[in-house]
């Protein structure tokens, strides 16, 4: 078993673990069965990975719901060096052929495959064969039927674990209390697991909300400010995925639609092209992003109002995965929230799963209309209590809220008044004293309702209804073409009981656009270009996506510290030893200006370790040493590998250092480099 910070640093390039993350490495490879529910970005995936490499036998095979997802894992992990595959219904016959070779040979690490392949028949006699050891499974909630993800072949995993007789670790980002009780029932047979709940808070995440106004000028004054970065853009049709990207492309952008209508093949070239290429946008339905590993992703705004708070969460989550700045915008209106009510109602689930799914859209529309910082009021529904974040709209600036009692008490009058069978646009005209020709036939002028609501104009008591909505003090009602009923939750208002806040800042026009933070200084950033510009030409050449060479993360901290060697270039965050060796001398080049020098390879494998600088101590010795202390004797010189060897291993006397050495050279170095060890 090998140490496994050893194996972080050396393999991923990492000197220390995330928040949260040593823990369940542990329990992992103590063999515990795991449940770690961990924010998208917190570093699942190297919570299976690492300890799969610590063992020194035995595979690990890892159930990911999405080709594109396990073919970006594959790609990253084979770039720093590890031996992984994957058996996936996209693989041409060649890619098939390499996997099962390295399998029988042993020296694959970690075998990906979707859920489906579960049920063939030869599937569980295959992972008898090679000797599995852990099984992982990623998006653990698609095993709920609560959640919003759910895969039916999930439902298979735990009965597979039980007849292997092998621990298993599932991980997910998105599960409430409900999903969680449903994975440990199906993985785990009810058997609690060691569990681990991290947090849900992405504090590099910037968190907005917008009333609709305009929202293709919305979409595109948000673009505009992060033009040249790479974005999502989720809406609710495909219609309007293909609109919005011509909108986007003409307004110069590198844009690309995607959605479930679109041929496989035109699918996977709009992964392939997000992937690799920088500043791109996608504009696409939610069918677009569970399969997308992209860390650099700079910002996610959603054109329509996502279906649940989950969705909403593990949504956002895609940008911002390397832990620098990003951004989110999501824009809703009366409409979205209509839609989402009706689509709940006139579903097929049982009344308690409606009541579930009303429940978690109320969630969300809470945090749309919030009158204070949504990151606390978004964490606070996942059982978390913070302080205001200072990195979300209303913390930036604060909504502007009135007492709107009397305007919700006016509306609920004319809903029950009018019989609860009319909408807001009718109810506008009512509450205005809009005598149209529908009012006046139904005898609504005469109604004590009529004209008590002329304060206040048109668009107004359209954002009074749609705030209504959103704490769920009204719902449309599909038998009745979506006119509005009371909910139990308005009746404490009506009866003047409770009263009620509304805010005035989402009434009005002209919400002022937030700045972009910058990823670097001003000093930093032509540097940081320069090296993106490296990074795209090095994945370019390799046909792999830039964020497998290194991602920015990784290049925001070498813009920032500059290292001049190979050492100090070791010392950057997600520079490991095989990307050191390969990359390395490149990424010098640009960051000193001049083609680094590139030390023999025994010195370079010991590039950021301790072992490193007593290599060179040692050798400047031995070139001291060369023609003897008195400078006379014949050269002498000891190969690079020796004094490496010497310098991982360090001999504390005369006898060991003459057994790496042997006796000549012990003879004339072994003092001087004794002198040098003990000092080490």
């Amino acid at each position: 078993m090998q140490d496994m910070r050893e194996v972080l640093a050396s393999v991923f390039g990492f000197k220390r673990f995330r928040p949260g993350q040593e823990e369940i490495v542990e329990a992992v490879i103590a063999g515990r069965n795991t449940l770690a529910i961990m924010p998208t970005g917190g570093g699942k995936s190297l919570c299976y990975q690492l300890p799969a490499l610590c063992r020194d036998d035995g595979v690990t095979v890892v159930i990911s719901p999405l080709i594109a997802l396990m073919r970006d894992q594959v790609r990253a992990l084979r770039e720093a060096g590890v031996v992984a595959g994957a058996l996936t219904s996209g693989n041409t016959e060649a890619e098939t052929e390499e996997v099962f070779s390295a399998l029988d040979a042993g020296r694959l690490r970690l075998l990906y495959m979707a859920p489906e392949r579960l049920a063939s028949g030869g599937t569980e006699a295959l992972l008898r064969r090679i000797g599995t050891r852990l099984i992982a499974v990623d998006e653990a909630h698609c095993v709920s039927q609560w959640g919003h993800d759910f895969r039916p072949d999930y439902l298979r995993i735990g009965a597979l674990r039980a007849r292997l007789g092998v621990p298993l670790a599932a991980f997910t980002a998105t599960a409430d209390a409900e999903t969680r009780e449903e994975i440990v029932a199906r993985l785990f047979d009810g058997q609690a697991p060691e569990t681990f709940l991290r947090g849900f808070d992405r504090p590099n995440i910037r968190l907005a909300f917008a009333a609709k106004d305009s929202p293709r000028k919305q979409l595109l004054s948000f673009a505009a400010a992060r033009k040249g970065q790479p974005g999502i853009v989720y809406c609710g049709t495909r219609a309007r995925t293909e609109a919005l990207a011509r909108a986007l492309a003409e307004a110069g952008h590198k844009t690309a639609f995607y959605h479930g209508g679109m041929d496989p093949e035109e699918r996977r070239v709009v992964e392939a092209q997000f992937a690799r290429e920088d500043g791109l946008i996608v504009v696409a339905t939610v069918a677009f992003g569970m399969g997308v590993d992209k860390p650099d992703i700079r910002w996610v705004a959603h054109s329509d109002l996502p279906k649940s708070i989950e969705a909403y969460y593990q949504e956002i989550g895609r940008a911002g995965r390397d832990g620098a700045p990003a951004d989110t915008l999501t824009l809703y209106g009366a409409d979205d929230i209509r839609l989402r009510r009706s689509q709940i109602d006139e579903g097929l689930a049982p009344p308690e799963r409606k009541a579930a799914d009303h429940a978690r859209l109320n969630a969300l529309l809470g945090l749309a209309e919030a009158l204070s910082c949504r990151r606390r009021k978004l964490l606070a529904y996942f059982g978390e209590t913070a302080e205001p974040c200072g990195n979300c709209d209303l913390c930036e600036t604060p909504a502007d809220v009135f007492d709107g009692t009397e305007a919700v008490r006016m509306a609920l009058s004319a809903i029950l008044r009018t019989g609860e069978f009319f909408g807001a646009g009718h109810l506008t005209d009512v509450l205005t004293g809009n005598a149209t020709e529908k009012v006046r036939a139904r005898g609504h002028d005469g109604l004590p309702t009529f004209g008590v609501g002329r304060a206040y104009d048109r668009r107004i008591w359209q954002a009074v209804f749609r705030q209504m909505m959103g704490h769920d003090l009204i719902r449309p009602d599909p038998e009745r073409f979506g006119a509005f009923r009371m909910t139990d939750a308005a009746r404490p208002i009506l009866k003047g009981e409770a009263a009620i806040e509304l805010r005035r800042d989402t009434m009005t026009r002209g919400a002022a656009r937030p700045a972009v933070k910058a990823l670097v200084s001003e000093e930093d950033a032509p540097l940081l270009s320069a090296l993106k510009a490296k990074r795209r030409a090095l994945a370019e050449e390799a046909r792999v996506p830039a964020y497998v060479i290194f991602n920015d993360r990784t290049l925001i901290e070498m813009a920032e510290r500059r290292p001049e060697t190979l050492d100090a270039l070791a010392g950057i965050t997600g520079v490991g030893a095989t990307k050191l060796e390969k990359y390395g001398a490149a990424f010098l080049a640009v960051i000193t200006g001049a083609a680094a020098e590139r030390p023999h390879p025994a010195r370079r494998r010991l590039a950021g370790q301790a072992g490193g600088l007593l290599y060179d101590r040692l050798l400047e010795v031995q070139s001291d040493l060369t023609r003897g202390s008195d400078g006379t004797a014949k050269p002498m010189s000891c190969p690079a590998g020796l004094i490496a060897k010497l310098a991982e291993l360090r001999p504390a006397d005369m006898r060991g250092l003459e057994r790496i050495l042997g006796a000549r050279r012990a003879e004339r170095f072994g003092p001087a480099f004794l002198e040098v060890l003990q000092e080490a």
